[in-house]
């Protein structure tokens, strides 16, 4: 704080003094001022600055994966169950078994770090599943031999890999990522 000098009659061309206080001046408080804390301060209307948190949800990471295994199966079954003629067309359906695995891994699972990935696999799993489902259906159409039936099918489902597939695998790969950050419950 500083001072003018006394006995002026106006502004000093010298610069200010400064006035040091070995106690702080009280600060200026409004007539009936009552500081928060001490008695008598008003209690009424107090309103916290933040709410406080409620219960956080619970991760129920478990049942989240055993879940999307369990759709993981169905979306295969579904894909590979589909009528034989709509075989060619039925790769770009690859989003629905990614989709159905990342529902309960979204949903259940929370915001784990581990499950996005977990999604991407379990989606192209049931992609896989049901190419090998549609294939075994379409060896047990031609010729019914019960010997050798998963051999044959791994060799036919190889031997009709096309190209196109490697998009499809990308789909379901990229869809069951993205889907499963995107169902995530924020915890």
């Amino acid at each position: 704080m500083t001072v003018p000098a006394p006995g002026t009659d106006g502004p000093s061309p010298r610069p200010r003094t400064a006035q040091h206080y070995s106690v702080a001046p009280p600060p200026a408080a409004p007539e009936g001022y009552v500081a928060p804390g001490m008695p008598g301060a008003p209690v009424a209307g107090f309103e916290p600055a933040e709410p406080a948190p409620g219960p956080t949800p619970r991760r129920r990471t478990a049942l989240a994966v055993a879940l999307a295994l369990l759709a993981m199966l169905l979306g295969g079954l579904a894909y590979g169950s589909a009528p034989l003629r709509a075989a060619d067309s039925l790769g770009w359906l690859a989003i629905a078994p990614a989709a159905l695995v990342a529902l309960p891994l979204g949903r259940l699972g929370g915001r784990a770090r581990a499950l996005p990935p977990l999604g991407a696999l379990l989606a192209a799993g049931a992609l896989l599943l049901g190419q090998l489902i549609e294939h075994l259906r379409r060896l047990r159409a031609e010729a019914p031999t019960p010997h050798g039936l998963l051999h044959d099918t791994l060799t036919s489902w190889r031997a009709d890999l096309r190209p196109l597939d490697a998009a499809f695998y990308a789909i379901a790969l990229i869809g069951g990522f993205l889907l499963t950050r995107r169902t995530a419950t924020r915890s």
